[in-house]
């Protein structure tokens, strides 16, 4: 973990990488989180995180998905969606400075079953239709893009 002050440089000098998941069940509903940390909180959100460094985007998919989900899925389990920009006018820390994200969106398709969600980045979860969470006013743009 870097130290706080550190990451705030980071953050403030350079855009991060991260990857969404997309987590649909076999109905094909999309799993959203109700995020409790800048930014975007207060908004449902697709789970995910950062890529850290030296890590490879497999170990990381590994990783966020055993942290995000409660269970570790192979990247080679989803489907790439593509690379998504995410700007945020704040930042985990405050509003003094933006956030910018590279987002990789990987689909991936499980049995809800399965899951064990945790509570750490997100206050409550909820399974939302594609149309449901197009017309929902706290879902985040940034997860809309993803279904756009």
């Amino acid at each position: 973990m870097l130290p706080l002050e550190l990451f705030k440089k980071i953050i403030a000098s350079t855009p991060l990488i991260s990857i969404d998941l997309i987590v649909t069940d076999k109905e094909g509903n999309v799993l959203l989180g109700m995020r409790t940390n800048r930014p975007a909180k207060g908004y449902w959100f697709v789970p995910g995180g950062r890529i850290q460094k030296d890590e490879s985007m497999a170990s990381a998919f590994k990783r966020l998905t055993l942290n995000e989900l409660g269970k570790a899925f192979d990247i080679s389990q989803a489907e790439l969606i593509g690379p998504f920009e995410h700007f945020y006018r704040d930042n985990v820390t405050g509003d003094d400075f933006s956030t910018h994200y590279i987002a990789l969106g990987y689909r991936l398709v499980v049995d809800d079953a399965q899951l064990v969600l945790p509570t750490e980045q997100h206050s409550q979860y909820t399974w939302m239709s594609i149309n449901e969470l197009l017309e929902h006013r706290d879902v985040h743009t940034h997860t809309r893009w993803y279904f756009e």
